[in-house]
This record gives C-alpha cells, sequence and structure tokens, in this order.
C-alpha cells in the first residue's frame, strides 16, 4: 500500500564491504578522523562480524558521516582488522515543504526546521516520510508516495524538496461478513465507524479490528482483508461467533423450619445472553438464595449505540437481602463511549437504598445499631483500558479499571427507634467511594501461565453504615471464605495463581490470595488475610466446569482444615 521513494546518495545502500562476512572470529575496528574509537571483540562466527560493522557504519550515517573511507588492514580465516576514516560530516542545508500541505504537514507531526543546519541523517527522513505517509492514508490516499525533489549537494551540505504523490481519493464501499456469524453487517459498520462513503482510513480499520478482538462473543476464523475496485475500498471480516451465552443454576427444595409444612426453595439461577439478534446487545439475571432469610438479585442490560449515536446505554437493578439485618437495593444508568480501541469511558448516575429490617425488639436500645435507612444518590466516572489478547480468555495482556463517585447520602429516621437516638446525626452528608482494579496475564510458554489482579476500594462518610460497606470473600475476590464474608469500608487485595494449561481452556492451578480489610463501623480494625488452594478449569463440549479448593485465615478464621471451602460449578454455553 505505501511506496516511499528515496532518491539520496548510493552510500545510503552500502553497509559494509563483502569481504567482511569472510572475517574470522578475532575482529579489531579503528576509527579516526572527526572519531578516535578502537574495538576489539571475539565472535562466534563471520556473521555476528558482519553485523556489527553494518552496525558500526549506522551509527555513521546518522551523525551524518556519509562517506567513510575504509582500509582492510588484515583479512584471515580467524581475524578480520579494519581502519575508518570518518571523512567528512555532511549535514543538511535546508529541506523545503515543496508540494506538501501545511495542514497535512502539522497533523502528521513534522517540522522541517530539525532539518536545518543539523547532521544529514537518512534514518530521520525515513521516518518524516512514514509519518507523512501514516496521515496520508488516514486521509483517503492509501497509495501515496512521497520523495525528495531537486537535491542539491553544496560543500558539504544537502537542500532539496519534499514531493508528494497522493494518488487517488479512496472511499468506503461496503463492509463485508465473510464468517459464520449472526452478527448484522449494519451493527458492525457502526461500531466500528466505517460506513460506505467515507473518506478510506487506515487507522479505522486498524482499530476495528482491534475492536472486534475486544468483544466476547466474536472471534476471528481468518484473517481480515481488504480489497480495491474504483476507487473504493471493500473491507472482509472472517469472524464467526463464540459460545458464551452462559446459562446455570441448582434449585433445591427444603423443609420450611418457621412455617410448618411449606417448603422453601433455595438455589441459585444465572443467565447471561450476548449479542441478542447481532445487535450487540446484552442481557444478564442472576439470582441467589441458600437459606430462608438471604437471597441476592441483578438484573442488567446493555444497549450499544444508542439512538443511533456512539454513545452506549446499560441499566441494572441490584437488590441485597442480609437475613434479617438489611435490605439493599442498587439501581444504576449507564453511559459509555469507546474513545479508542482499548479505552472505555463511562459516566453514570447510581441510587442506592438501604432499609432496616426486623425493629421489633430495639425499642429499647441507647444507640443506633450498625446498620441503617439510608437513600444514597450519586454520579460517577469509570474508565477502563484493555490490553488483552482475547478478552474472553486472555493469555497474555492486562486490564486497569477505576471508578469514582460522589454524592449526598440521607440517613433516615426509622419509626420503629426511639426518636432520640438520631439526636445530633446530621441526617445529609457527603459520601464518596472510589475502587481500582489491575489484572496482570504472564504468558510464559504455551504450557505454563500466571494470572495476577491486585483490587482496593475506599468509601468515606462521617455516618457510615454496616449496609454501605464493600463485600468481600468468595470466588472472585478472596478465596477461601464463604461468598461476601467480609464487611470491609477499605480494602486491598493480591491474586496470584500460577496455571498449566493441559488443553486449549482447560488448566490446573494453584493460588494464593493476601487482603488487608478495615471495618470502622463495627470496630474490628485491620484484618490481614490470607488464602491458599488449588483447583482446575475444564472445558466441555457444552460449558466449563470450575473446582477450586482453598484454605483461608483472618480475624475470625483459622487457617484450618476444617474450615476449608470448595468453590465449583458448571457454567453451560450456548
Amino acid at each position: 500500500m505505501k511506496r516511499i521513494l528515496i532518491f539520496l546518495i548510493p552510500l545510503f545502500c552500502a553497509f559494509a564491504s563483502p569481504g567482511y562476512s569472510q572475517g574470522g572470529k578475532w575482529f579489531r575496528w579503528e576509527l579516526s578522523g572527526a572519531l578516535a574509537v578502537q574495538e576489539e571483540q571475539v565472535f562466534r562466527d563471520s556473521v555476528e562480524v558482519s553485523n556489527f560493522i553494518r552496525g558500526k557504519y549506522q551509527e555513521l550515517y546518522g551523525l551524518g558521516y556519509l562517506a567513510p573511507l575504509e582500509t582492510l588492514v588484515k583479512s584471515t580465516p580467524d581475524s578480520l582488522w579494519i581502519k575508518v576514516d570518518t571523512g567528512e560530516r555532511f549535514e543538511w542545508v535546508v529541506l523545503r515543504p515543496g508540494n506538501v500541505d501545511p495542514v497535512l504537514m502539522v497533523k502528521a507531526g513534522v517540522d522541517l526546521r530539525r532539518f536545518s543546519r543539523r547532521p544529514f541523517d537518512y534514518r530521520q527522513i525515513s521516518r518524516l516520510f512514514e509519518s507523512l505517509l501514516k496521515e496520508s492514508e488516514n486521509r483517503g490516499y492509501p497509495f501515496a508516495a512521497v520523495r525528495i525533489d531537486s537535491l542539491e549537494r553544496s560543500g558539504k551540505g544537502f537542500s532539496g524538496a519534499l514531493d508528494l504523490d497522493s494518488g487517488p481519493m479512496i472511499t468506503f464501499d461496503s463492509l463485508k461478513i465473510t464468517g459464520g456469524t449472526k452478527t448484522k453487517p449494519e451493527f458492525l459498520s457502526r461500531f466500528l465507524q466505517i460506513k460506505p462513503g467515507q473518506v478510506f482510513s487506515q487507522k479505522k480499520i486498524d482499530e476495528g479490528i482491534r475492536q472486534i478482538r475486544g468483544l466476547p462473543y466474536l472471534r476471528w476464523s481468518g484473517e481480515p482483508e481488504l480489497s480495491f475496485q474504483n476507487e473504493q475500498a471493500t473491507v472482509y471480516l472472517p469472524i464467526e461467533d463464540r459460545r458464551i451465552n452462559s446459562i446455570d443454576g441448582i434449585i433445591g427444595f427444603l423443609p420450611n423450619e418457621n412455617e410448618g409444612g411449606k417448603l422453601l426453595v433455595t438455589g441459585q439461577f444465572d443467565i447471561a445472553l450476548y449479542n441478542v439478534a447481532g445487535t450487540g446487545r446484552n442481557y444478564e439475571l442472576h439470582w441467589q438464595r441458600f437459606n430462608q432469610l438471604s437471597q441476592t438479585l441483578k438484573i442488567a442490560g446493555f444497549e450499544p449505540m444508542l439512538l443511533g449515536s456512539n454513545i452506549d446505554a446499560s441499566l441494572s437493578f441490584s437488590l441485597l437481602k442480609e437475613d434479617t439485618t438489611f435490605l439493599n437495593r442498587d439501581f444504576r444508568l449507564n453511559f459509555g463511549y469507546r474513545f479508542s480501541s482499548d479505552g472505555y469511558l463511562s459516566f453514570f448516575t447510581r441510587r442506592q437504598a438501604g432499609d432496616l429490617l426486623a425493629v421489633n425488639g430495639l425499642e429499647e436500645i441507647t444507640q443506633l445499631p450498625d446498620a441503617g435507612d439510608f437513600r444514597f444518590n450519586n454520579y460517577g466516572l469509570n474508565y477502563r483500558h484493555i490490553w488483552l489478547d482475547d478478552v474472553f480468555f486472555p493469555r497474555r495482556g492486562a486490564l486497569a479499571q477505576v471508578e469514582f463517585a460522589i454524592g449526598n447520602k440521607n440517613i433516615l429516621q426509622n419509626t420503629g427507634l426511639p426518636p432520640e437516638l438520631y439526636e445530633g446525626i446530621e441526617p445529609k452528608t457527603l459520601q464518596y467511594y472510589m475502587e481500582a482494579k489491575l489484572e496482570k496475564h504472564f504468558y510464559l510458554s504455551p504450557r505454563w501461565g500466571i494470572f495476577t489482579r491486585l483490587a482496593g476500594g475506599t468509601v468515606e462518610n462521617k455516618n457510615l453504615l454496616l449496609n454501605d460497606l464493600y463485600r468481600i470473600g468468595g470466588l472472585q475476590s478472596i478465596r477461601g471464605f464463604n461468598e461476601n464474608f467480609f464487611f470491609a469500608d477499605k480494602y486491598l487485595y493480591l491474586n496470584f495463581e500460577p496455571r498449566f494449561y493441559f488443553d486449549t481452556y482447560s488448566y490446573f492451578m494453584i493460588f494464593a490470595d493476601m487482603g488487608r480489610l478495615e471495618n470502622s463501623v463495627q470496630g474490628f480494625g485491620l484484618d490481614q488475610t490470607f488464602s491458599a488452594g488449588m483447583g482446575f478449569s475444564l472445558e466441555t463440549g457444552n460449558g466449563v466446569f470450575n473446582f477450586i479448593y482453598g484454605l483461608g485465615r483472618s480475624n475470625t478464621q483459622d487457617f484450618s482444615f476444617n474450615l476449608s471451602k470448595v468453590h465449583f460449578g458448571y457454567t453451560g454455553r450456548f
């Protein structure tokens, strides 16, 4: 696609004498003239000697010594001795813009003042050409060519002018999907911002390829292709659907001890649907209930490119009922924008509500309980950056995410509690929180890899409640403990997990998790946790089976086999 026409001097192609490749292992290099250097080295073979000499001449050319004079002092099968005189140092007198558009030069970051009375360096010219051509192909001219015209030598100086041949202007014709996927071309066209009639841009194509790698429900079935006909470009995308839609769950029926003769329904149900109808829509539902008094529910939906814009929208609702202590609800509306192939920025508004349950018997208490009634309206930003090779099953790369929100929290007076307990408490206060996460995958070999994660968060308010706090512990955070085992207003934990892969997506692993948690509401102070264990992840024909066995130690749990935890589950994919 690119053609660089460089007409400078023949010395640019003369790196070393053909005799150099016949040298022996011992080599002596003597440089005289403007520079005085002597070096002696022993190399394994003549190829290393030739590469060393080529590098030395490259350094001389880069410094402006374009006509060094070489003298061969000694050449035997096992030795080579060369003397080189640097000769005169050449420099640029002036490099003129020629017919290149000044706007193009600014966009390309080209400053010709760098070529005024500076050493003549052909590598600098090559970088200048690359910048101009790259900017040209992003402005609809992928067949542009550039050269130096009117090259003149005056003594030790060179002068010339740039000459750019833009070639024909190219526009996008269409985007065609050649793989087996239900994804609609119209959706991908808007997602990649590659639309018929738009000016051709190689940058858009390169970013589009990376963006597709960031979609978990698609994978490449071949190499993308680009064709040009009649001054139009057609992009061919060989992609296919990845089976990541999941559904799994377990239902149990137990005798209800509180209500005789009735059954208690317990269990867990999870469903995640991606790229619904080939339009990029995602939906999730998660429900969990393992005893009569506690359960969780989360419902979420994602709509890409809302109303034809570049803004994504998502909506979620979650509910947490903690036995007879409190009930929390969380409603979140999110608007996101993908400003690069790897970076995603979103703004959200969030409404959190908590209510105290079972206040009977608390009429005579002398201080407020740890949990309470509140309403928290907050606004925040979330930024995510992905460098993963595969967002669905990464083997190398990293992921970073940070979220910050701030807003007003109102503490509501519970009519079941004595009113005097609320005296001296400011009902409306400013509250903020921040969370951050960094994941890194180390690729050691096709069989070995290491997964690491560092995560932390803090929530600040003068009137923190128990149901304000983060819930930490379990399979997705600190293993070796029950799900949501810890309450914390500040937390930091590290996951370290070496893996041995015995199949493409199956592996054995061992792990060590270390955490530092603080719970100022209940006055538990600092809790430094540690857990370790092992497990495996096994890909089957229709899903993934995970099994992890772990032991955890904290201020409230001993590191004991009697208290070990088993995390396991099967996720069906379709």
